[in-house]
């Protein structure tokens, strides 16, 4: 059996295991993008409220791309009172390979549509150093700083209270893109992931780091996605060509949170 074949089995069995011992994603299906941001902001809140009352913080790893903008912005306005901003700690699920202030940093993104409007201490946000030329430093950096948030003995998973994702139109979530070497990672917490069709790295936690989330809500809008999430969510090709489908919680929740036009091709059953 060739390699990648051998990958793509033992990446499905593992997939089927998982599939027997997390629960049941839930599967929210929203009517606008409006609502679903809200409903996200609800989830958001909770978290936090409930992380605060159990451990007296709350730890978020936060997504890039276009779609989380909306969800920011409403943090920063109808949540900017009644958030535990001085107990909530943020960290990046995944990072484009640039410095913080260019256009694509996905924390320059956060940092204009939210952080710099919350009271938040500085000292609470844990931004990714990719200004760093070498993609692998960077990722062990980042690494080393979540071991050392999370206080980590040798072979532990940091456990976030909450984890947000996004789903490309290849179905990738985070930066594990399909076919790439970061699906099959299972010891380092993060990574400098190669992605050939853009011939550069990409910063990203691991499939261990997501699956070992107290929560993961995935974020979904448009009718661009519609096709790839009916894939996800109800086909059966192989999880290495559809990274989303990896995502499954051991011990915690995952949440859709999905507007109408995404869903567009879900079965009615779904």
């Amino acid at each position: 059996m060739r390699r990648d074949a051998r990958l793509s089995a033992a990446l499905i069995a593992e997939q089927e295991g998982q599939d027997r011992l997390s629960a049941p994603a839930e599967i929210r299906i929203l009517t606008t993008p409006q609502e679903l941001f809200e409903a996200a902001a609800e989830e958001v809140l909770r978290c936090a409220k409930d992380a605060v009352a159990q451990n007296g913080r709350f730890t978020i790893a936060l997504s890039g791309g276009s779609t989380p903008k909306a969800l920011f912005n409403l943090l920063a306005t109808n949540a900017r009172t009644v958030m535990p901003w001085d107990r909530t700690y943020f960290f990046w699920g995944d990072e484009r390979h640039v410095p913080p202030t260019d256009p694509d940093s996905n924390y320059r993104m956060a940092e204009e549509t939210m952080l710099s409007k919350i009271p938040v201490p500085a000292s609470n946000v844990f931004r990714v150093a990719a200004e760093n030329p070498d993609a692998a430093e960077v990722a062990q950096a980042y690494e080393q700083t979540l071991r050392k948030f999370f206080q980590l003995k040798p072979g532990e998973l940091p456990v976030f209270d909450l984890i947000l994702l996004g789903m490309g139109p290849d179905g990738h979530t985070a930066s594990l893109f399909p076919g790439t070497a970061g699906l099959h990672e299972k010891s380092r917490l993060v990574i400098a992931n190669w992605v050939e069709k853009l011939k550069g790295s990409r910063l990203s936690f691991t499939l261990p780091v997501l699956n070992a989330a107290r929560c993961v809500v995935f974020l979904v809008s448009g009718t661009d996605k519609a096709t790839v999430l009916h894939t996800v969510l109800e086909g059966d090709a192989p999880p290495e060509q559809y990274p989303a489908k990896l995502v499954r919680p051991d011990n915690g929740k995952l949440i859709w949170l999905i507007d109408r036009a995404a869903a567009s091709g879900l079965s009615k059953q779904s």
